[in-house]
């Protein structure tokens, strides 16, 4: 079999679904064998970084892989960011870059898009992914795509694949079956008992759970595990949407001084609280009410577990539930408290002007009548008005924080799943990757899109709201969707804006832009909340 099919192969049958990318010369070879040969759909859309934020989301949701193809240089510089931000949280992109021939280097001269030198690419690479592989040998090029495959699986972390042009269509041997983290059966047993045993003689045990469990295909089994456990659940920040298809009292998401204060009660009073999964960062535990003390906690994550100063390593986060499955029965019983998450409804439909709060409310409503759809959140309070939402699949950049997820990771949603998502966006991360719109009409995609407009960067505007060069202009994006091949609404009260959700949910054959216009300053309560304790946090509350 030639490179490019065996490598293609493999990323299929190790669980990816479909591949996002954009040509250029050195990938045309490999581009060429993807059309040619059907062994996994493509999509091409229009810059870089929406290809990896795409690639991205696909791998949250179908708990696969993800896989970006660009080419050398200009291409893979462009998709760097978001390497970046799913190096950060922890998601399973496959970058695959074409490259210049074996010996195109050996010339005395330098390749158009070489940077520095011809491996600078590489280098830059190796710090935003867990491995990295040059496909230059044909003898060795099995073993390599193997390993660097694996690696992605188990640490649910980008890896980088580069293949010269001149390689694309060489013969080489099978692909070898590799073998997921190892780890000693003694030391997992012991991890499991010191942690049933922790929860056991708690007062007041918790469950976290984290981004980690779905990057790992792990909730049907995490849920399984509440079950028996009858612990309380919350989910982390980044953590938003698990559980979300588990019939499981999942009771909400913790979110510090932001949040629910009787789920902030609830977490920071906690004398067994069990992350499973979260990524320690200060989004998901660095806004408390009280600081975390995480010597007092149970950790799981990153293929290690930690209990105050014992440390087992290495320990996969799959072998550790399973076990923990298995020993359940031994946990002191406990009644889950009553919480009332309160999601807002009922927009009145009125002249006033829209809040943050009122498209919850609006959401709300149309998911009241028409069903649950999976969301895309960009940065900004179009992720945290999401907390006021029914508790439904999300993905947004909680914890990497960069602009421009929403959409393409919206895109993403819809290949790979085939359900019609719903994007949240500002109208500064619209600029940056509200483009990607325009591939909808060739493929067939259908998003619900809200633009929260408020001429502004609000989120930077909390935190510095003195300074002007936080303002936007007014790029009327509704009036542009007709133009993309969609339907654009632009909504400036309740009573627009109920309409405009209505209409939305009615029309199934294009995407539909609203575009929410809103006062400068109006943010959400969660976001107010949220600003007020990072500032009290670095001693600038007044």
């Amino acid at each position: 079999m030639i490179l490019a099919e065996a490598l293609l192969t493999a990323l299929r049958d190790r669980g990816a679904t479909e591949i996002f990318g954009i040509p250029g010369d050195f990938a045309l070879p490999f581009f060429k064998v993807i059309e040619e040969s059907r062994i996994l759909p493509y999509y091409t859309l229009s810059h870089e970084p929406g290809v990896g934020f795409a690639a991205d989301a696909a791998g949250r949701f179908n708990r696969g892989l993800g896989v970006a193809v660009i080419t050398y240089g200009a291409g893979a510089f462009n998709i760097v960011n978001a390497t970046a931000a799913a190096y950060a949280e922890k998601s399973p992109l496959v970058v695959i870059s074409g490259a210049p021939g074996t010996g195109e280097g050996d010339r005395g001269l330098l390749l158009h898009h070489q940077a520095k030198t011809l491996d600078s690419q590489l280098r830059v690479f190796r710090e935003v992914t867990c491995d990295q592989a040059v496909l230059d040998d044909a003898a060795t090029a099995p073993r390599e795509i193997a390993r660097v495959l694996q690696s992605c699986r188990d640490h649910s972390q980008p890896v980088y694949i580069e293949v010269p042009r001149d390689m694309v269509r060489a013969e080489i041997g099978d692909i070898p079956d590799t073998e997921p983290m190892a780890h000693d059966a003694d030391a997992l047993a012991a991890c499991a008992a010191e942690i049933l045993e922790a929860l056991h003689n708690a007062d007041s045990p918790v469950m976290m759970v984290g981004v980690e469990i779905r990057r790992h295909g792990i909730e049907a089994k995490v849920a399984e595990l509440a079950r028996k456990l009858e612990l309380p659940v919350v989910t982390s920040f980044m953590g938003r949407g698990l559980l979300a298809n588990t019939d499981i009292p999942l009771i909400g998401t913790y979110l510090g001084v932001a949040g629910n204060p009787e789920i902030t009660d609830l977490v920071e009073n906690s004398d067994g609280l069990l992350l499973l999964g979260v990524i320690l960062s200060d989004t998901n535990l660095g806004v408390s009410q009280r600081q975390l003390d995480l010597r007092k906690t149970i950790q799981a994550l990153d293929g290690q577990v930690s209990l105050g100063f014992h440390k087992y390593q290495p320990i996969p986060l799959e072998a550790l539930v399973d076990r923990l499955l298995a020993s359940a029965e031994t946990v002191r019983r406990r009644d889950i408290p009553d919480i009332d998450t309160n999601y807002p409804r009922g927009l009145e439909p009125d002249d006033e002007a829209i809040t943050p709060t009122d498209i919850a409310r609006g959401v709300n409503d149309m998911i009241d009548r028409h069903g649950a759809m999976p969301i895309a959140a960009d940065m900004g309070d179009c992720l945290f008005t999401a907390m006021d939402i029914e508790h439904t699949q999300l993905t947004a950049p909680g914890y990497y924080a960069g602009m421009g997820y929403g959409v393409p990771a919206g895109l993403g949603i819809q290949a790979t799943t085939a359900k019609r998502p719903l994007i949240l966006v500002g109208d500064g991360a619209f600029q940056m990757t509200g483009w990607e719109l325009g591939n909808c009409r060739r493929y067939g995609w259908t998003p619900i899109v809200i633009v929260f407009n408020n001429e502004s960067w609000e989120m930077l505007r909390a935190f510095q709201p003195e300074s002007t060069f936080n303002d936007l202009d007014d790029w009327r994006f509704a009036e542009m969707a007709p133009l993309l091949g969609g339907v654009g609404l632009r909504v400036r009260t309740r009573r627009e804006l109920s309409d405009a959700l209505a209409q939305a949910a009615e029309i199934q054959d294009r995407f539909v832009l609203i575009e929410a216009m809103l006062p400068r300053g109006a943010m959400s309560a969660t976001l107010s909340r949220f600003v007020a304790g990072v500032k009290r946090l670095h001693g600038k509350a007044k």
